[in-house]
């Protein structure tokens, strides 16, 4: 149980810092995160990061797909914690 919060803490955390390390990339005009890494590192659990950092940052908000896809990833993983904790309540 501990290794999937630190897991996922970690993964949060990490997909915040990408999302805000690309931000000020972009402001500097460099070289930039890949839009695929950033997909990625939410799908691994960064789902929550990824918006947040989105919001906080102002960050890929006119990019229709992009948010389609972060947010289709958040849906899905909010889905399975569901399923998971109905099937196995705790005791």
């Amino acid at each position: 149980m501990w290794i999937s919060v630190i897991y996922l803490w970690t993964i949060n955390v990490l997909t915040l810092l990408a999302f805000g390390w690309d931000k000020a990339r972009s402001r500097r005009r460099r070289r930039r995160v890949p839009e695929r890494r950033l997909l990625w590192l939410a799908a691994l659990g960064g789902s929550p990061a990824a918006l947040l950092g989105r919001w906080m940052f102002q960050h890929k908000t006119r990019k229709r797909g992009f948010t389609m896809w972060v947010l289709g990833i958040f849906a899905l993983q909010a889905a399975m914690i569901y399923v998971f904790v109905v099937s196995f309540p705790a005791k």
